[in-house]
């Protein structure tokens, strides 16, 4: 008798629906899986099998051959368990599907049970996207599963309980919960935490506006960290798709945690200088994202930035201009979303005393040349604000803290970002930072006296192609805080003060 049900793989973080059927026929028992199955996929043999006969279910001693289909298609993990031994019971005539069309999604253990599978979200996403109106997903991965708008989620515990469900025995009854995004903030320090550094703390204001890029430079111990850190506190909440977004990536990457059905927090990464290449831009037999897909719609932190792998922070290239990244392997090619803010940090030279006044430098010119050259010239390039981090004085130090909150910052943070938006709409685009050439000459307009510093700093700070409109896309944040309809001589002013250090 032959069955077929329905289950999901993944490419990257795209689903791609597998037909698995089932055929029981007469001969010798035998049990084999074709269709491009990993050896995980190959070891369900076992795991079906024993998870069949531990729950009360009888399990054919005859020929049976699953296909997975499309058989080009690499099939990977434990996912299409629940799949497979739903077709087996059916082909077998112990089960009796109803008219819906279901996805099977999850892993089975020995005596049953229905086990947690990574990348349920856009599995079940792309399920609804091709027709399909319902899914069976372990308990623990439900909450996830019924983010997805339109489709009926059940939660299975066991194999038995599924069975005795189709059977009419019991009713499994659907999932409800939806989350959203806007939960209570949960971020760590506040702008007010941070005492003194009211110049750096502005230059994060600003890049937070337009999501630009940001490079602080400064002796150690001058709070780099803990600003970056403050950073997603003063960023605008995660709309539903974004959230979306965040949750599909890091599901498929196997970090989301199970408390969390769906991010609604922007990410905050912070990988170690060591990290490696496929760590950092994604990779793998199966391309799988990486620390800057994780990051998507959020931050990238990367402390001590000159420490950094030279091949790794060039492949940042691509991804700080285009949101996203390629990565292709002989298995697959996958393009990963990563359109990040990012948020750097580096000291001045080796021993991180250049220019301080209270410490002398012990390095040499040399040293301090090599150590800037480890950061290319179009890679600096890409970063659109540059601030200087001093050591904080005694006074600022020890009174009391009377910054802004991150509260406050926020919302003049978000009202800018609203006005960007609302100004592109219509080009795919939804930040300054992200405007190419054509917006920009559209709308960046400078009144007289920006056009005639703009040409003066043109000249004197030799902009190239990119750090000219890249100054102007910051200067279009500023006065989007400052509620101007045109580029002033004071926006235009503060935007060349935070691009002069990439050009010295």
């Amino acid at each position: 008798m032959l069955a077929k049900v329905h289950s999901c793989a993944l490419i990257g973080l795209e689903g791609v629906p597998v037909e698995v059927e089932v055929d029981i026929s007469q001969g010798l028992g035998a049990f084999n899986v074709v269709g491009l199955p990993d050896a995980a996929v190959q070891e369900a043999r076992e795991r079906v099998r024993a998870a069949i006969k531990n729950s009360g279910g009888l399990f054919p001693n005859r020929r049976v051959t699953v296909n997975l289909a499309p058989a080009d298609v690499r099939k990977e993990g434990g996912v299409h368990d629940l799949s497979m031994a739903v077709g087996i019971l059916t082909a077998s005539g112990q089960i009796v599907l109803r008219n819906e069309r279901p996805l099977f999604l999850g892993e089975l253990s020995l005596d049953g049970g229905v086990r947690h599978s990574n990348g349920v979200l856009p599995m079940v996403a792309i399920g609804q996207e091709s027709g399909f109106d319902t899914a069976y997903v372990s308990a623990e991965d439900a909450p996830e599963a019924a983010a997805v708008r339109g489709m009926t989620v059940y939660p299975v515990d066991s194999l038995q309980q599924l069975v005795a469900h189709f059977n009419g025995l019991i009713q499994i009854e659907p999932h409800v919960e939806r989350s959203e995004p806007g939960a209570e903030d949960t971020y760590g320090p506040d702008m007010r935490d941070i005492r003194g550094q009211e110049h750096a703390k502005r230059a994060l204001e600003v890049a937070a506006a337009g999501g630009h890029n940001v490079a602080m430079v400064g002796p150690p111990g001058t709070g780099k960290t803990l600003l970056a850190r403050a950073m997603p506190s003063i960023l605008p909440t995660l709309t539903f798709d974004e959230s979306l977004e965040v949750t599909k990536i890091h599901s498929v990457a196997g970090v989301l945690s199970r408390s969390v059905s769906l991010v609604t927090e922007r990410p905050f990464r912070s990988p170690h200088h060591t990290i490696s290449h496929a760590g950092l831009v994604g990779g793998g037999t199966v391309p799988r994202p990486g620390e800057i897909s994780l990051a998507h719609r959020g931050v990238l932190f990367l402390d001590e930035f000159p420490e950094f792998d030279r091949v790794s922070l060039e492949s940042l290239r691509q991804p700080l201009e285009e949101g996203d990244i390629t990565v292709a392997r002989a298995a697959a090619t996958a393009v990963l979303p990563a359109r990040f803010m990012l948020v750097a940090a580096m000291n001045p030279c080796p021993c991180g005393y250049l220019g301080d006044a209270r410490r002398e430098c012990t390095c040499t010119q040399s040293q301090i040349t090599r150590y800037h050259r480890r950061i290319s010239g179009p890679l600096l390039d890409r970063i659109d604000v540059h601030v200087e981090v001093p050591r904080v004085k005694y006074e600022e130090m020890a009174g009391v803290a009377t910054g802004e909150r991150s509260e406050s910052i926020g919302k003049r943070v978000a009202e800018a970002r609203e006005i960007g938006a609302e100004r592109l709409s219509g080009t795919g685009r939804l930040m300054n930072a992200e405007m190419n050439p054509k917006d920009v000459d559209r709308f960046c307009e400078t009144d007289r006296d920006a056009e005639s510093l703009l040409r003066h700093a043109h000249d004197r700070l030799q902009l190239s192609g990119r750090g000219f409109h890249r100054v102007l896309k910051v200067a279009r944040t500023i006065a989007d805080l400052d509620g101007g309809e045109r580029i002033g001589v004071s926006h235009l002013g503060e935007a060349l003060q935070y691009r002069a250090r990439a050009e010295d």
